[in-house]
């Protein structure tokens, strides 16, 4: 099983994605990025902190927020931010250069996308 938290674009979130409905839907039925785990639980939605991107203190603050509760080992980078890189809005211009940043910053694995609509 994956314990794992989705990272979200702070300016999408509930603009497109209402409530993350999407991604929590595919993570349940395992479906897209999350259909290669036997069963994933979500244990929390991270924003990237908006433009022009705080990952890392966002993330940081998060496992502070948590420490001593819910331990998580895998990071979904969230369609929404796939798309926004796609489409060049994202500060980062690269979603590789995010998960690089996530692996060697926490250790955790990373994984590019989640639900496949």
């Amino acid at each position: 099983m994956v314990k794992a938290i989705i990272l979200c674009c702070e300016d999408c979130r509930d603009r497109y994605c209402i409530g993350c409905q999407r991604c929590l839907t595919a993570a349940r039925e395992r479906k897209g990025e999350f259909e290669k785990f036997d069963k994933v639980d979500i244990v929390g939605f991270v924003s990237c902190g908006g433009c022009p991107g705080y990952v890392i203190p966002k993330i940081k603050l998060f496992n502070k927020w948590i420490e001593g509760m819910e331990e998580y080992d895998t990071v979904f980078i969230g369609k929404c931010i796939v798309v926004a890189n796609e489409m060049g809005n994202c500060p980062y211009g690269d979603v590789n250069k995010i998960k690089k940043l996530i692996e060697s910053t926490f250790g955790k694995k990373v994984v590019i996308g989640t639900h496949p609509w």
